[in-house]
């Protein structure tokens, strides 16, 4: 293990050696022409839905900035995700084959306690209640900006599943008329395309986006018990494909954008395959659509009016049969008022509604198992006070209503001292719910039926933390403590699957991230995450996460070349989640290796801005990883990363 742990251990030490120059001064021809402030401090808006300051921000707030993007690289969401503090990839048996854990919480087989938003807006998938994997896998990263990630809950501004994490991706402006292309191939036989389209004509703003990757195969064996006979193996190819797009159109204070991202992969439930052939094939497949109008009312009130559309398919090739088509509509009113220079107000109000299907095809005659429906309201406030010039004051509530369920409240309180410059102390109180999803709620299936008697999940957290930010570095160091109340699990201790509020979990743990300039050149950063959890009978280590995570990356850009590197530590989890059954889940070095060189700089063609030969090498050290077969019976694993794999490419932008 300690050898493992080297190569991180050695990049987040870095930080703390004092022999390295820091005479290269602040220069605004650097690659995005933004000054070490404006990089490492700058401007976010998830935390309040309005502008505001990284540093002084309500809340515990990791950003992956555009330069960050363009040095490290990444042909997926997901990989990119990968790399912000306190978030572990993560999976599960079926449904929901991408996701990401916050601070250790997979507490649930799914991905619903994480909600993802695009420019501020909800994408959420509400049969199951919250996948993302599509959105993960083949969202076009090319046309983003930034990456913004709350963590801890985030429900009083934006509701369910703002539970454990709230990511909000921010795509490119339109700051001229551009046109940019990217086509890679791997070494395996994968290969991929990007593009896009940047237009202004007069007030009008155009954007455009795609991609389409076929990533590499993974044939592999696969095991599962047939009782009283033993175990089997059958041989399986992984797929890992997908297109995805982005389109985006404003004029004036009129904005519309929209999405849509499809993905395809293995998926296998153990407990059934002894009597169904229950491993195949799974596509997702997901639409977005976002319609933003913003209202100026004085210089002092702002209103921004949305309306906001999502569908979510889903589909197996061999048993379940399942097939889902869900939707949800939401009109939202949102005010932004600043009586004063010292007081911001936040407030608005939301209608949704909420529809979704699943039946079985192909291997019997059709059965439909849920078809449901269902509306909401909400009424949200958050008050920010800054007192003097050391104190912030941080109040909130959202008021929910969810048709067959109770009014529900979610308070958020905190406090911002700022004792010296470039310091402060932040103490957060925060609650968040998630309300249960149409099947929990509504499906009718010998393997699981719902239970309309179900309850709103519920998070309790306190966060602490010191946070310094001055010229070229960055650094936070924070203490969370999580109460879960009101799980929804799907309890299997009956005759029949239901699902049920069966418990509560804790989690707690400590954060720490940093990044750092040591020039225009060198870049650096770390992250490290310890968290432990537990049930109300004292159960430790209750989700398939492991205690201990450590991240880190170098990266060195200048004069068109750029070389970096990053490196994912992952601890070995609990012993109880090791397999009988196929490789068992361990710790591992997932190392990323992105080198690019612009040729522009030899060549220098008069119209093509860039033009850029690259090389993006995933998982450096060829470590096969499986994950635990989270959400069936312990004892089996899931293939979740194949190996090695080398990609050269070409990007040209116009």
């Amino acid at each position: 293990m300690k050898s493992k742990l080297f190569l991180t251990i050695l990049l987040i030490g870095i930080f703390y050696l004092k022999g390295f120059s820091q005479t290269d001064t602040i220069k605004t021809e650097d690659l995005l022409s933004m000054s070490f402030e404006d990089l490492l401090n700058m401007d976010i808006t998830t935390a309040s839905k309005s502008s505001e300051k990284l540093f002084d921000a309500p809340g515990v707030i990791s950003v992956i900035t555009k330069d960050e993007l363009n040095r490290f690289g990444g042909t997926t969401l997901k990989e990119i995700l990968e790399r912000v503090p306190s978030l572990i990839g993560s999976t599960v048996y079926m449904t929901d084959r991408s996701t990401v854990a916050p601070r250790g919480d997979q507490v649930q087989p799914s991905s619903s306690h994480v909600l993802l938003l695009i420019n501020g807006r909800p994408v959420r998938e509400v049969l199951e209640g919250g996948i993302k994997s599509e959105m993960y896998e083949s969202f076009p990263v090319n046309i983003i900006e930034k990456i913004e990630v709350i963590r801890g809950p985030g429900s009083v501004l934006y509701g369910s599943n703002a539970f454990s994490a709230v990511i909000n991706v921010i795509t490119e402006n339109v700051e001229g008329t551009e046109f940019e292309v990217s086509g890679l191939a791997g070494i395996s036989g994968s290969y991929g395309l990007m593009g896009k389209a940047k237009i202004n004509i007069g007030d009008v703003n155009i954007v455009a986006a795609g991609r389409y990757f076929q990533k590499p195969e993974w044939e592999t064996n696969w095991q599962y018990t047939i009782p009283p006979a033993g175990d089997t193996t059958v041989g399986i190819t992984v797929p890992d494909k997908g297109p995805g797009a982005y389109f985006e159109v404003n004029y004036k204070n009129l904005r519309f954008i929209s999405s849509f991202n499809q993905w395809e992969t293995h998926y296998a439930v153990a407990d059934y395959a002894f009597i169904f052939p229950a491993y195949g094939v799974a596509k997702w497949k997901k639409g977005f659509g976002d319609l933003g109008y913003k209202l100026k009312v004085s210089d002092k009130w702002d209103m921004d009016f949305n309306a906001t559309y999502s569908r979510s398919t889903f589909s197996v090739s061999s048993w379940p049969a399942s097939n889902r088509d869900s939707y949800e509509l939401i009109g939202e009113w949102a005010n932004f008022w600043n009586p004063t220079d010292k007081i911001k107000v936040i407030f608005g109000g939301l209608y949704n509604y909420n529809s979704g299907i699943e039946y079985t095809k192909g291997i019997t005659e059709n059965d439909t198992v849920t078809d449901a429906s269902r509306n909401g309201f909400a009424g949200y406030s958050q008050v920010e006070y800054s007192a003097s010039d050391w104190l912030k004051l941080i109040g909130g509530l959202q008021i929910n209503k969810v048709e067959g369920l109770d009014i529900d409240l979610n308070p958020r309180v905190g406090i911002i001292l700022y004792p010296v410059q470039n310091l402060n102390f932040k103490a957060l109180y925060s609650q968040a719910f998630r309300a249960p999803s149409i099947n929990e709620l509504e499906i009718d299936f010998a393997q699981m039926m719902g239970n309309p008697n179900l309850k709103p999940e519920k998070i309790k957290t306190i966060d602490i933390g010191i946070n310094y930010s001055k010229d070229n570095i960055q650094a936070g160091l924070n203490y969370f403590n999580s109460k879960m109340t009101n799980i929804i699990y799907q309890d299997r201790s009956g005759a029949v699957p239901q699902y049920n509020n069966i418990g509560e979990v804790d989690i707690w743990g400590i954060e720490f991230e940093t990044k750092y300039y040591l020039n225009r050149k060198f870049f650096l950063t770390g992250s490290l995450l310890y968290q432990e959890s537990k049930d109300k009978q004292d159960n430790e280590n209750v989700t398939p996460i492991a205690n201990t995570g450590l991240k880190g990356g170098i990266s060195y850009m200048d004069k068109g070349l750029t070389v970096s590197l990053f490196d994912i530590y992952q601890a070995d989890v609990d012993e109880k989640y090791h397999t009988v059954l196929n490789p068992s889940p361990g710790d591992y070095n997932l190392v990323n290796f992105h080198l690019k060189y612009d040729m522009n700089n030899l060549i220098n063609i008069d119209f093509i801005k860039e033009l850029s030969l690259f090389m993006q090498i995933d998982n450096l050290m060829d470590q096969e990883i499986w994950l635990p077969n989270w959400g069936l019976a312990p004892g089996n694993s899931m293939p979740y990363n194949r190996g090695r794999e080398i990609y050269f490419g070409l990007t040209a932008r116009f």
